[in-house]
This record gives C-alpha cells, sequence and structure tokens, in this order.
C-alpha cells in the first residue's frame, strides 16, 4: 500500500490518543504518513480533498459522526477509500459497520479489512452516512452542543431531548419517490441509511447502508405523552406500531414545510429552512470495515 493519510479532530479522543495512533501506524511501516490535525470539523473537507490529491490509498478519519460526514460529503462519488477510527461522542457509523473502538483494531480495519462500498444520501445536497432529521431531532443536537457533550458524553442528548418534547409542530408536505406520502402536522422527520441510532436502538429494523434505498420516519407527537409511548414503541423495536410514526422507504423525497423548520445531518446542526430534498446515491464510497465483519441490519 501507498500513501497513508491521517485527518484527526484534535479534541477527540480514543484510546491513548494521537500518540498510540502514530506508533500504530509506524509498527505498520507508515512512519510518516500525511498527517492533518484539524480543530473543527467543517476544516475536515480541505484535508480529505487534498489527501485525496496527494494519492492517499486510505484516509483514516479520527473524530465522530460530524467528521467522517464532512470527509464523506467531500469525497463521495470519488475513489477515495476511508477508514473509521471512532473518537467522538455516538460514533454511528462505526458502530452500524462494526468497527471497533480500540486503535489497534481500528487501524487494522483500515489496512487489512475489507472496503465496501455504501450508499449516501444527500440532503439539500450534503452527504450523509448515518441519519438525518428535521423539527425534534434537529433541536435534540442543536442543543446538545459540543461543551455539552465534553461534559455529560451521550447524556446530553437525553437532557436535550427532555427539554423539547413539547416543541410545536409544523405543517408538512411530504413526497416519496414523486408521489404524495403525507399531509399534515409533522413533530419530526427521519431519514436513515442505517438501521441503528444513539445508545444502539434499532430505529430502522433491517436497514442497510448498501441497499440503494433510505428509510423514512414521520413522526407526529405532539407533547410529551405522545413523544413517551412513541420513544417506548422505538426502544422495543416497534416502531412500526406507534400510532405516532409512520414508517416508508424510497429513493428520493421531497419535505415542504409552512414555516422554516432546523434540520441535522450525521448529528450536526444545520439552519432551518422551509424545503429539503434528499435522495440516495447508491455505492457512492468506500469505507475499510474489518474483515468478514457483517454490517449491522
Amino acid at each position: 500500500m501507498g500513501n497513508v493519510a491521517v485527518i484527526a479532530h484534535a479534541d477527540k479522543t480514543l484510546g491513548g490518543g494521537l500518540a498510540e495512533l502514530r506508533e500504530t501506524l509506524a509498527r505498520e511501516g507508515y512512519t510518516d504518513p500525511l498527517w492533518y490535525e484539524i480543530e473543527t470539523s467543517d476544516e475536515a473537507p480541505r484535508y480529505a480533498r487534498l489527501a485525496l490529491a496527494k494519492s492517499a490509498e486510505v484516509i483514516f478519519v479520527w473524530g465522530g459522526d460530524g467528521t467522517v460526514q464532512q470527509c464523506i460529503d467531500a469525497l463521495a462519488e470519488t475513489k477515495a477509500v476511508l477508514a473509521i477510527l471512532p473518537a467522538g461522542t455516538a460514533n454511528l457509523l462505526a458502530t452500524n459497520l462494526n468497527i471497533p473502538t480500540n486503535i489497534s483494531k481500528a487501524v487494522s480495519a483500515g489496512l487489512h479489512g475489507t472496503e465496501r462500498s455504501l450508499d449516501t444520501g444527500s440532503f439539500n445536497g450534503e452527504h450523509f452516512a448515518v441519519m438525518a432529521g428535521t423539527g425534534f431531532d434537529a433541536f435534540v443536537i442543536k442543543e446538545a452542543n459540543v461543551k455539552l457533550k465534553n461534559i455529560i458524553g451521550r447524556l446530553a442528548y437525553f437532557y436535550s431531548g427532555t427539554k423539547n418534547l413539547s416543541a410545536r409542530r409544523v405543517k408538512a408536505v411530504i413526497e416519496v419517490d414523486g408521489k404524495e406520502y403525507f399531509k399534515g402536522k409533522v413533530s419530526c422527520v427521519f431519514v436513515g441509511n442505517v438501521s441503528k441510532g444513539i445508545g444502539g436502538i434499532e430505529v430502522f429494523k433491517g436497514a442497510k447502508p448498501d441497499d440503494g434505498i433510505l428509510e423514512l420516519a414521520v413522526i407526529t407527537a405532539k407533547n410529551p405523552i405522545d413523544w413517551a409511548r412513541t420513544l417506548g414503541r422505538v426502544t422495543q423495536g416497534k416502531a412500526e406500531k406507534s400510532p405516532f410514526v409512520e414508517l416508508t422507504h424510497g429513493k428520493e423525497f421531497r419535505f415542504t414545510f409552512k414555516r422554516p423548520f432546523p434540520y441535522e445531518i450525521d448529528g450536526s446542526a444545520r439552519k432551518a429552512v422551509k424545503k429539503m430534498h434528499i435522495k440516495v446515491h447508491s455505492s457512492s464510497i468506500t469505507i475499510c470495515v474489518p474483515k468478514d465483519a457483517a454490517i449491522v441490519s
């Protein structure tokens, strides 16, 4: 193998940190990899493209889902090969791909594992690999900010969630593959490329990131009681039995809201908009996974 690159979010931690990563790569024969340390995830696309331009055969991404998503957005539909070093808070993509949280094993997966061609979705033109959502989901992500996550980790999401259970719903029209699917008030619309969300909860049963489709959940819960019933069903793996959840799947979705609605992509908040366009991009990114590892479904 030729060049190896590392894009590392310097504030993220895993095992013995970046020093252990350097030592691990050196033992594998990579004493001088292309090395880019960044302070925020939005710096990642620049260095991802630079690593590809310098012919890196594997680009290791050290960070959470936000950093990984930024690299995927920059490199989707190119010949780049990514390897994930899950140093973030949730690490949902790594979890769904069975990538270990041990540095040595994660490096081994990148250098000696299996290259898998996976789908991405695009949300208003920006690629994502895990899940994207509007409404309640986006409010939770926005309030579970970096500072809070650094203090209490994953509990930040649950803390933020309890504050937003009574968030006002919005009128929406939702199209799936060119046909009207839903019209009415929603509190959250969720699109998934994988099955498991935060806490290992199977949000979309049987979903796979290489099946050429995206999953859709429309949630109409309007108060804490509705949400308690909804989340109870979801945590039991029975979201389809909730009266406040409508599930389907497709290749292209369009959302139109009466007022601007916030959204998030792979755990990173975005500004509110009134119209959203989501579509699948089949086999658009290559990611290294442990040899013979089954994709979670």
